[in-house]
């Protein structure tokens, strides 16, 4: 394929392939030619223009197919108009001449086609450049036409579409040539002729006046005649016409001078009426002809009233949206009028009637719901409102007028009934649409939309009453806040009304209907409706039987209640179920002999009665089945039972009783039937086991009954069918936007499809699509499908013996039925045997012996050829399914083989079709037939067939067979894919386009062949490069297919291709194609192209977006698709897309498909992003109109020629989003939420505005999220302030994100102050409305979120500001207070629950931040003390607002501290397990009730964390001393429902004492706490498990509990082993830190507790002997630690458990591993290394409380982890800083040796030796390896001897080993190079000379202090360098002092000597002091100091020195008297001096 690659064509290359093969290279050169022409150079083309003409005119001749002619032409066409045109001429004198040629041979055929199609697009290109060749060509066409064949008529009318396109005003002569030849192919036998001529005259048109003018009636009525007998596509195309023409004509201004005498301006009122002819009268007789000739009988045909009602549509939308503002008055009266009684043909019949009503509210919800925007809509529901109510007056009339003219009256009625159906049915569908937006409309009294609406729910008519009801319904669902009110109200009217049979009928639908609203209301309604609801319908069954003219309704109403009440589920029903059940008993006759009884009395009205009450009934009992599954008990199922068999009983009767009483039961009796299959098929089939066989016989009677001449195929048989193979069936069984209405067309002529008023029980029932009504069939046709689908459940149930006479009868009744009935009886058989299959597949049950299969294959092998395309494919399902369930391979090879001999003798379409398809649904069930030869014979069979040119049908079916073999014979196929894709490849260039269902199965076989070959698609092999190339092509043929299901096919194919093989599918190309297609009008199309999309922007979002913009400026004149991707790119295209879409998977797609380019692009594109974000949620205010409004007036002075052109474009300018739906806008509100997301892990500088500023400043382009914060804070306080509640949802989430995320953000400008506190009023505003009284729960609850964030952010510092929001949740806390009495009646209990938790939650974070900010004060008021005060301003001002804050809330703390006790009580009572559930309060608990326990449990779920931390922190601020002295026996709750604890307040003390109450609060936190921790869920949120901590901390911070958990050592215990598990669990080091400090408490506590028993054990014994004092602590006498009983042990398993993960190497078992190399240190992080320290100072803690035998258990274990952490974090840090680390273990050693145990009798011995090993151990340190020694840190390991020298008693370290190995590491350790080393050893030396006792200090003074002053010396000539070195000295200098100080009496004069001519040698005197370096100066001054300290004390021996050396003497009066002058100086620098000293004293404060 490479050589086809070439500006001319290889013909070399093309000469040496096979005949199929040069049609492949041909479309493959024309293909690259079509890229190469537009992008060579002129000079280039004219240079080979010649050869390339000669080529491809030649070409002509070759019969090109399809799309290689129409690449041809276009080649053509560009190669003239970019090169020279001189020769065109020949070129169309050519093509007239192939044109005009005799030769009729379908050899010729393509070439004369092709010749026809270069034309078209010559003519399209060059245009008027080719002067008048055009009537020539334009007449030899028209002529060749006459004789021409489909493909040539359609052809021709493309191309002269063509040709019209490019010539414009200037082909006036031929347009009525044209015209007229046209006209005739608008009716032609082809349906793709029709088509094309509706295409062409469309351009047409466009020129030619007089068809919008003088001949409009007669195009209309053209139209009429091409839509009779038309399919989907024509009904598109000629819809599509005849709107455009129409509004043309009334738009059009100019008329030219000739046609002005005869013309009539067309007004609104004569388009309307010729459109509503057609949709009246239909396509006969002359349109302004009187009704005489419409006297006949036939109806209008519904193909063309579809068509007509597409027309209405396109009409409406090509004058657009401004358009239908204006005139909606008038076009909603003629809609509605389309129905109404003035025409009483189109309603003569009920069916005709639904038909009508169905196109009705089409055109209303295609224009009013899809074209205005939510303002406009609302004013559109005040017009149909209006409409309502003027009928309601007609009928009001009509019924006050009495009986004189009753006849009459009863018609008006009834004309206006069906009216009234659709103005309410677009009504409800309005509301619905609108949402909570519609508020306003609601609240406006003079539109009164309620009143009408329940105004006509007791209209004459049931259609009228039912459709309000379900209007009702769908405010209630858009308007959540008025289920309650309507519920309420309706049934108050229900029972004032009882006595009148409208009302109550009409009032108990809408009841039901409001009920069944209920279930879509996340809020709910109240829990008691249900009790009320009961008792009316209780009353209306029981008054049933009181008033014959009524009973019927009652009974009908009473049971419709309680089916409704079902969809409550469990929670409300359980209550009434006993009530229930006695009903259902009572309604059914009790024995076999009452029924007898029964028949013999009563008369027809009797047994109507009874029927319908006992159909209720049945209906009620499936209701409750279904909906209340968790009930289904083994004793209600048994409670259930008994009526059955007197149910199945009166079944059998039926057909006598029918016959008794005449017709007038037929209805009752066949919906008595229906409901009662329905409810057996949702009981177990157990349960009826005994009536088996009586409902079979009436099962199979009914589905073989002759009588029924409905064909109900496309009701029964669709979802029996594959859903892939229904695509053969045509478009009508797919989905497309007009399914509403094409539905009727696939039903016979005799049924128009469902309505409500043929099932009433439906209206409460889910619907499949939210708004749409729901349509019940009639009874006759849903019995049917109740029959089949219980016959299905019960087929598998029966015996072997009874399945086989079961299926002969069945047999036998085909066999007795002839023709169309027979076709019936078969269609409802095969329906009910594939269910009956579709069941055993489900259960794995065999069919049974020989005879059942062959009476099986009998069935279905005769519907397998049955003329009806939808049995036959049902057939072929069936049969694959009866192979499955069988599952005998012999079985399915015979099946095959009868398919295949079948296949090789029959001619006829219908069983080649059946039979091919039979064999590709046997692959779907039972995988690879596994045998090859089978594969190899299918596949063989079925290329034959796909190649038979004389039937399309054949050939789709054998082709889509083909596709699901290949798509399911996996690995097996590929042998035969080569094959495979030639014969796809060379059907796609040849099958002429007409036959798109041929094409649309080539795209499934190429679609499977992509798959099979998957990711091999990458390969480089020669063979895989053509395999790939061909699969290119045939989606580059496919693309170019006029048909959209084949280009959506082609999409599909390319997506597949670019997922396998994405670097060799050109996407520019792929994205260009994809935006063409992005509003295309078939809606399998648009899906395809965003499933596409959404595939692609997962790897290359951005390239994709900027292909989409790249195409749309490149292409000015082709691109002109809905979307304005040129200014608002490809992501606002998709989100105008979404606003406009209806589909709900296409919206989703599209979401997912944004939320990608979104994640990958936001932050790159951000401002970009934001802005659409803020155009979609901008364009809901109300600037919008006015700015439209503006820009008219301006333009209208401008132009003033075409107003509504100019607006629509000006708005465009202004806003891209033309009022968006709410749910577009939540879903942008959302996008801001995600695009905040993003830019958190993209990086600080979108939280810096510092940062941001200078990088913005460095590269313009850069941008970021902190600089949008206005528009964020606006677009969020737009969406928290809108009339939709979801989208205030979502603009509160919004608000808290920015609040929580920007909160710290400095503002530069202002410091000390942030960034967000400018827009404190926006946040406030935002916030306000959110507490209004009418406000829906949820929100507030949300609002209250927001308001705590807001407060606990600390970004308002004034009070007064603050006080705005902290206001709002103060009216909050108020409406908490007033308890249930306050509650809202129009929402379920459990949102008060909700709302109030909200509001508790909220101050609970607000009292929590409050007490740590005062907390953090006070650390920074001690800190602050010790700083100079300089920044007194600032501090004050902090001060003010942490105190200020807990002044807030310290107002209400009363109150608060009591509600939130009691929500943790109620919270305790709710976690307790199921089996404590009889124990738990009758009433409920103080903020929730009973009923709706399990609603409010969620709530409670989500708030009790803070609350208990809130709590925790309250009652350890008030130290549990507090206790109301009113809190009697309320104990912790609200007055308003004392809840005892699960106790009678007869056994309770009646007032508690301080002591009491305070053990339960804390039991209750601590309860709390322990059952959350014990088991945290795995998706429990972090915040609670860290909350909960900070409860536990903030409990044992005070005495009271401590003592409490301190005295209980098992509840220690437990808890310690809680938190162990914890730790283990959850690997968040902020959680494990916060368990850690929890332990160190609970530690802490039992400290204290053993030191208070000792304490008092010695106060009590104070005489007796010290010996016999009991022990304490644990280990008592023994040491021994119980695991499980012993609290030490469960501490030290906890830190272990902590040690060793942080540091692996401390275990002992891991260290001998290879695992860990032994002696690598490793560096911890930051959290890893306070763990460890926390771990540690637990640690140490541990011996306080053991006894000393215990003390000596644990000691070894204790030491051994706190030196083995010491020995591997004590590596050297560069600062000479003390790891964190090594600190810990320092300190917690200190704490370890200072234990009073070391020195306790009983344990001094066993101590002192453990010491000494460990001190070995730390010594050994050092000798471990010679080469990691510079890793070691000497001084940490010498700080730890030093430690152990002075913490120890004196006789662990002076044994003589021990202290010589230590004074040896203090020598080396002082020849240190390292001067920080060394300054850090002679302070350790300082500590240790200075040890009281002597024993101690004096070996280390022998052997060390020579050394350290023989280095003073040496420093005289060698004076220090810098800064660390003179440290070093005097340090040095401080030791010796120190000596001096600490030496005997006879010494101290000696050593004094030696000591003052060193200080004296570091003097300098005044000329030196100048040049100095600043550490010389240093020294000088620190030596003077010292001397000046010395020489008083020791003056003798100073004085005698002086007098011995007068140098020294000089030298010092000298140093003296500089150090006066500079004496201020110095001063400074002494104040300095003792600081540096200080600081490293803080650093070893461990001594």
């Amino acid at each position: 394929m490479e050589l086809a690659h070439s500006l001319l064509l290889n013909e070399e290359a093309y000469n040496q392939l096979g005949e199929f093969q040069k049609a492949e290279f041909i479309f493959e050169w024309l293909q690259f030619l079509e890229k190469l022409l537009p992008v060579t150079s002129r000079a280039d083309i004219r240079e080979n223009q010649k050869k390339l003409v000669e080529q491809l005119t030649s070409l002509l001749n070759n019969s090109p197919g399809p799309p290689t002619r129409r690449l041809l032409a276009k080649n053509l066409a560009v190669l003239y108009s970019t090169g020279d045109t001189f020769s065109v001429y020949q070129t169309i004198d050519k093509c007239n001449e192939l044109i005009r040629s005799k030769d009729d041979s379908p050899s010729y055929l393509p070439t004369k086609l092709a010749a026809v199609v270069c034309l078209g697009y010559l003519y399209k290109k060059l245009g008027r450049i080719l002067g008048n060749s055009f009537t020539d060509t334009v007449g030899n066409v028209l002529k060749a036409m006459k004789n021409a064949e489909s493909q040539g008529r359609y052809e021709i009318m493309l191309s002269l579409q063509n040709i019209l396109n490019g010539l414009g005003a200037a082909a006036v002569p031929c347009h009525r040539d044209i015209y007229k030849a046209a006209r005739s192919c608008l009716t032609d036998r082809s349906m793709a002729v029709r088509c094309a001529a509706a295409k062409c005259l469309l351009e047409l048109q466009n020129e030619a006046i007089f068809m919008w003018s003088t001949d409009l009636d007669s195009v209309v009525t053209l139209c009429f005649k091409s839509f009779e007998g038309s399919n989907y596509d024509v009904r598109l195309a000629v819809s599509k016409l005849l709107g455009t023409i129409l509004a043309r004509a009334l738009t059009s201004k100019q008329i030219t001078a000739s046609t002005k005498h005869n013309f009539r301006r067309v007004s609104l009122e004569d388009v309307m009426e010729l459109l509503g002819t057609g949709f009246l009268r239909g396509s006969c007789g002359f349109l302004r002809a009187s009704g005489d000739m419409l006297k006949g009988t036939s109806s209008v045909s519904r193909d063309v009233r579809v068509g007509v009602t597409q027309a209405y549509v396109v009409f409406v939308s090509t004058l657009g949206a401004q358009w239908l503002e204006r005139n909606f008055s008038a076009f909603l009266s003629h809609i509605l009028d389309l129905v109404s009684q003035s025409h009483p043909k189109a309603v003569q019949s009920a069916m005709e009637a639904i038909g009508c009503r169905r196109c009705v509210s089409f055109i209303l919800r295609a224009t009013v719901g899809g074209l205005l925007g939510e303002k406009a809509q609302i004013a559109a529901a005040k017009e149909i409102c209006q409409a309502i109510w003027k009928l309601k007056k007609v009928v009001d009339a009509a019924i006050s007028d009495g009986n004189l003219e009753t006849k009459i009256n009863t018609t008006d009625v009834t004309a206006s009934q069906h009216v009234l159906v659709c103005a309410l049915q677009e009504l409800g569908s309005l509301i619905h649409g609108l949402g909570t937006t519609a508020a306003p409309l609601l609240q406006d009294s003079s539109t009164g939309v309620l009143e009408a609406v329940i105004s006509v729910i007791v209209h004459p008519s049931i259609s009228v009453r039912l459709t309000a009801a379900w209007c009702l319904r769908c405010i209630a669902v858009a308007l959540p806040s008025h289920v309650s009110l309507l519920l309420d109200r309706c049934i108050e009217r229900l029972s004032a009304l009882k006595s009148c049979p409208e009302a109550v009928t009409g009032y108990s639908f809408a009841v039901a209907a409001l009920l069944g609203a209920a279930k879509h209301c996340p809020l709910g309604i109240p829990h008691g409706k249900g009790k009320v609801i009961m008792t009316v319908a209780e009353d209306l069954l029981c008054s049933a039987s009181q008033n014959s003219r009524i009973s019927l309704q009652r009974m009908q109403a009473g049971w419709l209640l309680i089916a409704a009440l079902m969809t409550l589920g469990p929670a409300v029903v359980q209550h009434h179920l006993p009530r229930i059940l006695l009903l259902w008993k009572c309604i059914f006759p009790s024995s076999p002999k009452d029924l007898e009884t029964e028949k013999t009395r009563g008369d027809a009205f009797t047994w109507q009665v009874t029927l319908e009450g006992r159909a209720g009934a049945l209906c009620a009992i499936k209701s409750f089945v279904s909906h209340c599954a968790g009930l289904l008990t083994d004793e209600v199922v048994q409670r259930l039972l008994p009526p059955l068999p007197s149910a199945v009983d009166l079944l059998t009767q039926l057909s006598s009783i029918y016959k008794s009483y005449g017709n007038s039961l037929k209805t009752p009796s066949t919906v008595y039937r229906q409901k009662l299959y329905e409810l057996l098929a949702v009981l177990p089939p157990k349960a009826y086991e005994g009536d088996f066989s009586a409902i079979l016989k009436e099962l199979v009677t009914d589905l073989t009954v002759t009588d029924s001449q409905i064909d109900a195929s496309a009701f029964l048989l669709p979802s029996l069918c594959h859903e892939n193979d229904l695509l053969l069936l045509g478009p009508l069984l797919q989905e497309t936007d007009h399914r509403f209405i094409e539905e009727q067309l696939l039903l016979g002529n005799s049924i128009a499809g469902g309505s409500l008023e043929y099932d009433p029980y439906s209206i409460y029932e889910k619907f499949a699509k939210g708004d749409s009504v729901p349509k019940p069939l009639p009874p006759a046709l849903s019995v049917i499908s109740a029959a089949g689908r219980l016959f299905g459940v019960m087929f598998s149930h029966i015996t072997e013996s009874h399945r086989l006479q079961v299926l002969e009868q069945l047999l036998n009744s085909i066999k007795q039925t002839k023709g169309s009935r027979q076709q019936i009886v078969q269609l409802h058989v095969v329906s009910a045997f594939s269910t009956s299959l579709k069941h055993l597949a489900n259960c794995k049950g065999s069919l049974g012996s020989e005879e059942v299969r062959r009476s099986a294959l009998m069935l279905v092998m005769g519907a397998l050829e049955s003329n009806n395309p939808l049995l036959r494919c049902a057939a072929a399902e069936c049969l694959a399914r009866l192979a499955q369930v069988v599952s005998d391979s012999a079985f399915t090879v015979g099946l095959a083989q009868v398919s295949f001999d079948k296949l090789k003798s029959a001619r006829d379409v219908v069983s080649r079709t059946g039979h091919s398809l039979a064999l590709g649904c046997l692959y779907r069930y039972l995988g690879g037939i596994s045998s090859t030869q089978h594969l190899n014979a299918c596949v063989g069979i079925l290329y034959t067939l796909s190649q038979d040119s004389t039937s399309p049908d054949v050939q789709a079916w054998a082709l889509h067979s083909l596709s699901l073999i290949v798509d399911l014979a996996g690995p097996l196929y590929h042998v035969h894919v080569e094959p495979t894709l030639s014969l796809v490849l060379m059907l796609l260039l040849s099958v002429p386009p007409a036959y798109a269902e041929v094409h649309q199965s080539l795209g499934r076989c190429l679609n499977a062949l992509i798959t099979t070959l998957g990711p091999e698609l990458q390969g480089s092999s020669t063979a895989v490069s053509a395999l790939r190339t061909s699969c290119l092509l045939g989606c580059a043929v496919m693309q170019d297919n006029p048909d959209c299901l084949v280009q959506a096919q082609a999409i599909s194919c390319l997506q597949q291709l670019h997922m396998f093989a994405p670097r060799h599918v050109n996407l520019s190309n792929l994205v260009g194609c994809l935006c063409m297609n992005l509003c295309s009008s078939y809606l399998l199309l648009r899906r395809a192209v965003v499933a596409c999309l959404r595939q692609l922007v997962q790897r290359e979002a951005a390239e994709v977006s900027e292909y989409a913009v790249a195409l749309v400026k490149e292409s000015k004149e082709d691109f002109t698709p809905d979307v304005n991707i040129r200014e608002i790119g490809l992501e606002g295209a998709l989100l105008g897309l979404l606003d406009k879409e209806l589909d709900p998977r296409l919206c989703q797609d599209i979401k997912e498909t944004l939320t990608h380019m979104l994640t990958s692009m936001a932050v790159e594109k951000l401002s970009f992003w934001l802005k659409l974000c803020k155009d979609v949620l901008a364009a809901s205010a109300d600037f919008n109109t006015v700015a439209s409004i503006d820009t008219t007036q301006e333009e209208e002075t401008a132009k003033g020629d075409d107003v509504s052109v100019l607006t629509s474009d000006s708005d465009d300018r202004f806003h891209p989003f033309q009022n968006p739906r709410w749910s577009t806008r939540v879903f942008a509100a959302e996008c801001v939420c995600k695009i905040i997301s993003q830019c958190e892990n993209a990086g600080s500088a979108h939280f810096d505005i510092t940062l941001a500023q200078e990088r913005k400043q460095r590269d313009s382009r850069d941008d970021f999220l902190v600089l949008h914060l206005a528009d964020l804070v606006r677009m969020a306080f737009m969406a928290a302030t809108d009339h939709s509640d979801q989208l205030r949802l979502s603009g509160l989430q919004m608000l808290q994100i920015i609040v929580r995320k920007f909160a710290a953000v400095p503002e530069p400008e202002f410091p000390g102050h942030v960034i967000l506190e400018q827009y404190q009023a926006n946040v406030g505003a935002a916030l306000r409305p959110a507490f209004a009284p009418e406000t829906p729960p949820d929100v507030t609850a949300k609002a209250c979120q927001v308001c705590s964030a807001w407060i606990a952010s600390g970004v308002v510092s004034d009070l007064n500001d603050l006080r705005r929001v902290h206001q709002l949740l103060v009216s909050s806390l108020l409406k908490v207070q007033a308890g249930k009495e306050a509650q809202n009646e129009q929402y379920n209990e459990s949102t008060s629950t909700m709302e109030v938790l909200a509001v508790l939650k909220a101050w609970a974070e607000v009292y929590i931040v409050a007490i740590e900010k005062q907390k953090n004060q006070c650390d920074t008021h001690k800190h602050s003390l010790k700083i100079v005060n300089s920044s007194e301003e600032s501090y004050r001002d902090v001060t003010f607002s942490a105190s200020g804050l807990l002044d807030l809330v310290q107002a209400d703390l009363g109150t608060l501290s009591k509600l939130w006790l009691a929500a943790l009580q109620d919270f305790a009572l709710l976690t307790l397990p199921p089996e404590y559930a009889s124990q738990l309060p009758a009433e409920g608990g103080t903020f929730y009730t009973a009923e709706t326990i399990e609603n409010a449990r969620p709530h409670y779920y989500s708030s009790w964390a803070l609350i208990l931390y809130a709590t925790a922190l309250w009652l350890t601020s008030t130290g549990f001393i507090v206790v109301d002295p009113d809190e009697g026996v309320t104990n912790l709750s609200r007055p308003v429902t004392p809840t005892t604890m699960c106790q009678d307040s007869s056994t309770r003390p009646l007032v508690k004492s301080p002591e009491d109450v305070n053990t339960d609060r804390f039991h209750l936190i601590l309860g709390i706490s322990v059952e959350f921790l014990c088991s945290p869920g795995s998706d429990a949120a972090m915040e609670n498990i860290i909350a909960c901590l900070h409860a536990l901390q903030a409990l044992f911070d005070v005495p009271w509990p401590r003592s409490k958990i301190g005295g209980d050592q098992e509840l220690g215990v437990e808890l310690l082993n809680v938190l162990h598990r914890l730790i283990l669990t959850r690997e968040s080091p902020d959680i494990q830190l916060a368990a850690l400090e929890v332990v160190r408490l609970i530690l802490f506590a039992a400290q204290e507790h053993v030191k208070e028993k000792r304490r008092s054990a010695e106060v009590d014994d104070g005489a007796a002997e010290k010996e016999t004092l009991p022990e304490f602590g644990e280990g008592k006498d023994t040491g021994g630690l119980v695991p499980g009983k012993s609290l030490v042990f469960a501490t030290l398993e906890l830190c272990v458990c902590i040690l060793v993960r942080q540091l692996p190497q401390l275990n002992p078992k891991l260290t001998c591993s290879p695992a860990v190399p032994p002696g690598k240190h490793l560096l911890l992080s930051e959290d890893g290394s306070r763990l460890v320290a926390a771990a540690l100072v637990i640690l140490s803690d541990v011996p306080a409380i053991c006894s000393p035998e215990g003390s000596v258990s644990v000691l070894p274990t204790i030491l051994y982890l706190i030196i083995g952490v010491l020995k591997e974090t004590a590596v050297k840090l560069r600062d000479g800083q003390l790891p964190l680390t090594v600190a810990a273990s320092l300190q917690a050693l200190k704490g370890l040796l200072s234990s009073p145990m070391a020195r306790a009798e009983k344990s001094q011995n066993a101590w002192t030796d453990l010491l000494r090993s460990a001190l070995v151990t730390v010594l050994d340190c050092w000798d471990q390896v010679d080469g990691l020694l510079q890793e070691l840190d000497e001084v940490s390991l010498l700080t730890a001897i030093t430690v152990f020298v002075m913490s120890t008693s004196p006789e662990v370290t002076t044994v003589e080993c021990l202290q010589k190995r230590c004074i040896e590491k203090f020598k080396t350790t002082l020849d240190s190079k390292d001067p920080l080393v060394q300054c850090k050893c002679y302070q350790l030396l300082h500590s240790i000379f200075q040890h009281p006792n002597k024993t101690v200090s004096y070996p280390y003074i022998h052997s060390l202090a020579p050394s350290i002053v023989g280095k003073l010396q040496e420093t005289e000539k060698a004076k220090p360098e810098n800064a660390a070195e003179l440290q070093v000295i005097q340090e040095g200098i401080k030791v010796v002092t120190a000596l001096t100080a600490a030496a005997e009496e006879q010494h101290r004069a000696h050593l004094v000597a030696c000591f003052l001519p060193i200080l004296i040698s570091f003097l300098l005197d005044e000329n030196a002091l100048v040049s100095a370096t600043i550490s010389a100066k240093n020294l000088h001054e620190f030596a003077l100091q010292t001397l000046m300290q010395i020489g008083p004390q020791y003056s003798s021996v100073f004085k005698k020195l002086m007098a011995s050396s007068p140098t020294m003497k000089a030298r010092l009066e000298s140093a003296i008297k500089g150090n006066q002058e500079s004496i201020k100086v110095k001063t400074t620098k002494h104040a300095k001096n003792p600081g540096k000293s200080s600081s490293i004293q803080l650093k070893t404060n461990f001594l």
